[in-house]
């Protein structure tokens, strides 16, 4: 199969029949073999029901409803696992991604070779109360993970199958899948300039809070990434620094002390200087941090993870 198209939907029963068939009229004007999964997170509006009624008139349409709305995260690790087509496409259920940008992204797959296409929403419809900390979000975003994207946030993606198997959606991670997948080895990942169109439709899911979760779990993403299966090369390092200040610093204390006394100068108790106790939480913080990272490796090692790694390809075995 060609492509997979996986749409996370949450209450947009309203935008479901006009994005069907806009998907249908591009994958059939271009004689595309394709699957639509639809992955209703816990919508209450109808929304399933008409999934439910399209499946058994339209081959092409598939889909899995949550229980509960579990987040966009979940709803993409389960279209994830479920896509079957050579290049899996991501879109929003909302009609803001144009399903006529599915050939060129299919196309640079295909044909240039990346792993994976981002799009970018250079013209937006949003108010410029949503713009702004838009740019500010994905500027601090590509200059912490070094991929040169403008929007990491676009709902419109485009996959090598490979790489959706190879990572796990979890969280509100679906921000940084680029970031995933090139720790996952997969480093080829390029930008498409795509449409953006105004809502049509029911109100955003989303407000301003996703920007503040999107710090903090651009800030976890990154920790774990460098660091998850070696803890104690962070918090051993800035421990044991710690804990040698703190140690150099009162032994210089205790040492200008024994001299003060030595050349019968008046002074003050060790313990009367602020220095000294500076010195000394310095020393029980360089502790701390290095027994955090001590424990963190023996989680570690007793993870199941520990030695999970991607293999790309292998040589045939002989005979």
């Amino acid at each position: 199969m060609d492509i997979s198209v996986v749409v996370p939907l949450y209450n947009e029963v309203e935008s479901l029949p006009e994005l069907n068939a806009w998907i249908d009229r591009v994958m059939k004007a271009h004689h595309f073999s394709y699957e639509i999964w639809f992955i209703d997170d816990g919508s209450t509006d109808g929304s399933w029901k008409w999934v439910e009624e399209q499946s058994l008139i339209s081959e092409t349409v598939k889909g899995v409803r949550f229980r509960r709305n579990y987040g966009k995260s979940a709803a993409l690790h389960t279209g994830f696992e479920e896509a079957t087509g050579d290049v899996v496409i991501t879109m929003d259920a909302d009609l803001q991604d144009s399903p006529d940008e599915i050939p060129e992204l299919y196309r640079m797959i295909k044909e240039e070779g990346y792993d994976l296409v981002s799009g970018w929403k250079k013209k937006r419809f949003d108010p410029l109360s949503k713009r702004l900390p838009s740019k500010l979000y994905n500027a601090t975003a590509s200059n912490v993970t070094g991929i040169k994207l403008h929007d990491f946030n676009c709902g419109l993606k485009a996959y090598r199958n490979e790489v959706v198997k190879s990572i796990e959606v979890y969280g509100e991670m679906h921000r940084y899948i680029p970031y995933m997948a090139k720790q996952a080895g997969f480093s080829n990942i390029g930008e498409l300039v795509v449409k953006h169109q105004a809502r049509k439709y029911g109100t955003t899911k989303f407000g301003l809070s996703r920007f503040i979760f999107g710090y903090l779990d651009l800030m976890s993403i990154s920790f774990i990434s460098r660091f998850g299966k070696r803890p104690m090369h962070l918090f051993g390092t800035l421990g044991s620094m710690m804990f040698l200040f703190g140690f150099i610093a009162v032994a210089w204390l205790g040492g200008f002390k024994i001299y003060q006394q030595f050349h019968g100068i008046l002074v003050e108790r060790v313990t009367q200087s602020p220095y000294f106790y500076l010195a000394l939480t310095s020393m029980i913080l360089g502790t701390q941090l290095f027994l955090a990272g001590f424990l963190g490796e023996l989680v570690s090692r007793t993870s199941t993870e520990r030695n999970h790694y991607l293999i790309d390809r292998r040589t045939k075995d002989k005979g």
